[in-house]
């Protein structure tokens, strides 16, 4: 089959690799019809190659059509269309009765410390191979596929697989309804759909915030307040007194480990890519640093009392943080990967609405045929010709 194949930092290829098949009895074998490039999958292209080998299959939001179950899938039939989260679960754990999915007891990785495995995310989330590809295997397919209606395009229900949980929990971490205002840096896929979803959850202003002027475009098409954080304008300056002097209720980091204005960082982690492998794992493990700037905009930005929802990926072990301020202003923090099961029930509603509420159907700017995989990470990576969610079609 053909797959997207990671050999080295901003060198992605489409080539042949095996097909999957049935390895254990919750396995289930996907006939891919759709998938994205998530803005995490460009923390792979640029950073991360320490924790891949070559010819690692990429992607993580993935949807399709069942081809094959093992013997202990009851939940699913050949021929079902069915999204796939992210993360894989298996839905009987203390921590996915809980509704922490991405923390699953069942595929943490230990060997790494980490929680849920993920779909074509490194060997730090267990190696397993993702579905920027034209087939894909299902670990604990009893559980996580989504079921989806006939009918409606992919777009209508790709991004359950990823953008929309992600960016419905940070809304939902930001503690937005009732009026409040909620601020949002980095208008990426999961910023853009998250100025999205808090409107919809009751927001009462949505201030955007971005450097790329076609993603502030959007966003001020949709309604939302926006500043571009590009120039030399004191941005939080303005928002503080757009707000009565205090900043935002809220603010939603989905800028995350790569933010522009951060060059000590950035060196930092450019070092550290020029190390061979075992060094450079080493190294982030126990000296990783971020580029921090988004954070410390959104503890600058936030009012007094403020929560600030974190939805970047962050993978640093030795980040600096201004704990003098965060305890001073007396600022919230909640974070982590999107428990993606434990929202759906709360989405689809939104998805089987004709009127399509959060906009999905037109969310994608670009539509491409798997074989031009390498040309769509270099444009979303550089972000040109308006890239803001590209689909693979396979």
């Amino acid at each position: 089959m053909k797959a997207v194949t990671y050999h080295g930092k901003r060198d992605v290829r489409v080539e042949e690799v095996p097909d999957p098949t049935i390895e254990q009895p919750t396995d289930a074998i996907i006939k891919i019809t759709s998938s994205a490039i998530c803005g995490s999958d460009l923390h792979l292209y640029e950073l991360l190659g320490m924790y891949m080998d070559s010819g690692y299959v990429l992607g993580h939001e993935p949807m399709g059509i069942v081809q094959e179950v093992g013997a202990e899938v009851t939940n699913l039939k050949v021929g079902d269309r069915v999204v796939i989260p992210f993360n894989i679960s298996c839905g009987h754990c203390f921590m996915c009765d809980t509704g922490l999915m991405s923390q699953c007891e069942t595929t943490q990785v230990h060997e790494y410390d980490k929680g849920a495995s993920l779909f074509g995310f490194t060997k730090m989330y267990g190696n397993i191979p993702g579905g920027q590809a034209e087939y894909l295997r299902v670990p604990q397919a009893q559980f996580g596929p989504i079921k989806v209606p006939e009918g409606p395009s992919d777009d209508r229900f790709l991004f359950l697989s990823d953008v929309l949980p992600t960016a419905w929990q940070a809304v939902e971490y930001a503690d937005v309804a009732d009026g409040k205002t909620v601020a949002v840096i980095g208008l990426g896929p999961i910023g853009d759909m998250a100025c999205r979803v808090a409107r919809q959850r009751g927001a009462g202003r949505v201030i955007a915030l971005d450097l790329v002027p076609e993603r502030l475009e959007r966003a001020r098409l949709r309604g939302d307040e926006v500043y571009d954080v590009s120039g030399s304008d004191d941005v939080v300056a303005a928002i503080r007194e757009a707000t009565d002097g205090r900043g935002p209720d809220a603010v939603i980091d989905a800028v995350g480990m790569e933010a522009h204005g951060a060059p000590i960082g950035k060196l930092a982690q450019d070092m550290a890519g020029l190390l061979p492998d075992p060094l450079a794992r080493a190294m982030m493990e126990k000296a990783g640093v971020d580029r921090l700037s988004a954070l410390h905009l959104a503890i600058e930005l936030v009012r007094r009392g403020g929560t600030i929802s974190i939805v970047g990926v962050y993978g640093g072990m030795a980040d600096p943080m201004p704990m003098d301020t965060l305890f001073d202003k007396q600022i919230q923090l909640r974070m982590g990967q999107a428990n993606v099961k434990r929202w759906v029930p709360d989405i689809m509603p939104l998805l089987e609405d004709s009127a399509d509420p959060l906009g999905v159907d037109a969310f994608a700017t670009h539509h491409v045929p798997i074989d031009e995989a390498p040309h769509a990470y270099e444009i979303f990576q550089k972000k040109q010709d308006g890239a803001i969610k590209v689909v693979l079609r396979p």
